[in-house]
């Protein structure tokens, strides 16, 4: 019997939150008191917390970098863990400086974390979200004429494609569970009637559920088949991660994937902002900090601007 090998199916870590880092619930703790002060009027203590807030988040992305690097040998993850310092560090420090707009920014990464701390606490929801991806995932590959069965992974739960030789297996980093919780505290934060934040969220939920399955059915089916299999791909492989590392599997999740779920997130929120505008006020705030510049996307791109004064029509 040959001996399997496999590899997590980790294709939402970019935007995923390492659950055994208790750092970065400290600073998820410090985003949600800055909105517990904003909400009460403590503007002042609101900016300060907040500051120490972002600045907490930049450095726990700094530890997250060796991970990347070393153990996820991924290259995108790795520069974005990079950028988040320096990023981070500059919006608390709009944020200390006056720039009061960020608050709304601050409590959408707080309620991010709020989402997503669950999943990461509470076993028999984990272990439901991770097995029941890994059925849909195991669906998909069916409906191409692909059925290797499930079995129990290194995780300990029954998530593993049952290829012969080499496979992946899904763990909680790949149930969209990460982008699920962005668009999440995106749209709780902003003030908006509740029948179009829900029907957002629903949105939202749908679209990369669908995505999510799709680039686990791609990349278990890419992996074991050895579908880029390439020398050109191997030398590229070598160069970044190292000759551990498979082929077809560095290619179809490091490379594609991960390119990919950028396009998509980005795809996602061009979506979701004609139902809920209000997150062009967000957005605005996010690409200042990115840039420097001050944006109104919400003109840009011509979307109507009846619904932000709290209608629901």
């Amino acid at each position: 019997m040959t001996v399997a090998s496999s590899m997590p199916l980790v294709v939402d870590g970019i935007v995923s939150f390492d659950p055994t880092d208790h750092f970065v619930w400290v600073a998820i703790g410090a985003f949600l008191l800055t909105a517990a002060l904003d909400a009460a009027g403590n503007r002042k203590q609101a900016r300060y917390v907040g500051t120490g807030a972002w600045v907490l988040f930049g450095v726990f992305w700094l530890t997250m970098v060796p991970h990347f690097y070393y153990e996820a040998q991924s290259p995108l993850e790795t520069i974005l863990s990079i950028a988040g310092l320096p990023l981070s560090v500059y919006a608390g420090y709009l944020l200390y400086g006056g720039r009061d707009s960020l608050l709304m920014l601050t409590r959408a990464v707080g309620l991010m974390g709020l989402i997503y701390l669950p999943f990461t606490t509470i076993d028999p929801l984990r272990i439901w979200l991770i097995e029941t991806v890994a059925i849909q995932s195991h669906m998909g590959m069916e409906l191409l004429g692909y059925s290797p069965g499930l079995e129990e992974g290194s995780n300990g739960l029954v998530s593993r494609f049952a290829f012969e030789g080499y496979s992946t297996y899904i763990v909680l980093a790949c149930t969209g569970i990460g982008s699920i919780s962005i668009f999440g505290g995106l749209i709780a934060s902003v003030r908006a009637p509740l029948a179009r934040k829900v029907k957002a969220f629903a949105l939202a939920v749908g679209v990369i559920w669908i995505l999510n399955l799709a680039r686990n059915v791609f990349v278990g089916l890419a992996s074991p088949l050895a579908w880029f299999d390439y020398p050109i791909l191997e030398s590229i492989t070598v160069l970044f991660a190292g000759e551990s590392m498979r082929t077809s599997f560095f290619v179809s999740h490091h490379m594609i994937s991960q390119t990919l779920s950028i396009v998509a997130l980005v795809g996602i929120t061009l979506l979701v902002v004609r139902v809920l505008p209000e997150l062009f006020d967000v957005l605005d705030e996010l690409l200042f900090v990115l840039t420097g510049d001050e944006y109104d996307l919400r003109a840009e791109l011509g979307v109507d601007t009846v619904r932000t004064d709290g209608g629901d029509e």
